[in-house]
């Protein structure tokens, strides 16, 4: 007599489930993380995020052990996007412009996630992924230094080494109660870059 198959699930169908549910309370636990971190920096808990997710802390836990880990996944993709603007703007034929969109465009990210902001300013968090995103910026930045350099745009003594202190000189403009939603570090910002372009008449050397 044959057995009777009818209503039984099929074979592996009950480990697919979990697979995906699995998948998709992950996604969910990301996407909640970045907005979290975006709008809180670094002292939100994995309890808030679980909370913003909609799902239990325990699920939270399971996936991620600790905040540390969570942030290192979140912020590892947020360089790797801004490693990809970096990429791209090498294609720019203009390298003045390029380098300058670049800088107005990594740091118009920044100016709306203050987590990234605050793990850049501490710089404590590790992981290859997070080290290889940030290698991958510093190499396209030298690269967009180096082409406005060959092509007479950028100041004489200007280095690819320059980049990460006026970073941080937008973000302390940032942190201004006075900057509000008015976007004022892009004012600072236009007033560095002109500072950063070579003029016809030449410069005194940069000290």
């Amino acid at each position: 007599m044959e057995k009777e198959t009818r209503g039984e699930a099929p074979v592996g169908a009950g480990a697919r489930r979990p697979r995906r549910d699995a998948e998709l309370n992950r996604r969910r636990i990301m996407q909640a993380a970045r907005e979290v971190f975006a709008a809180r920096g670094l002292q939100a808990t994995l309890n808030d995020v679980a909370h913003h997710a909609g799902l239990g802390v325990g699920t939270v836990y399971r996936k991620f052990p600790d905040k540390e880990t969570l942030a290192v996944a979140v912020f590892t993709g947020e360089l790797d996007e801004i490693a990809e603007m970096a990429r791209a703007a090498l294609a720019r034929d203009d390298a003045f412009a390029a380098l300058a969109g670049f800088l107005e465009g990594a740091l118009g990210r920044a100016a709306h996630n203050r987590g990234l902001r605050e793990l850049m300013r501490r710089g404590e968090f590790g992981g290859e992924g997070f080290a290889r995103a940030r290698r991958e910026i510093a190499g396209h930045c030298e690269s967009l230094i180096d082409r406005a350099r060959v092509q007479g745009a950028l100041r004489e003594g200007v280095t690819a080494a320059d980049i990460a202190p006026i970073a941080a000189m937008i973000d302390a403009v940032m942190t201004l109660p006075e900057s509000g939603s008015s976007a004022l570090w892009r004012r600072y910002l236009a007033i560095i870059l002109d500072g950063l372009r070579a003029r016809p008449a030449g410069q005194p050397p940069l000290p």
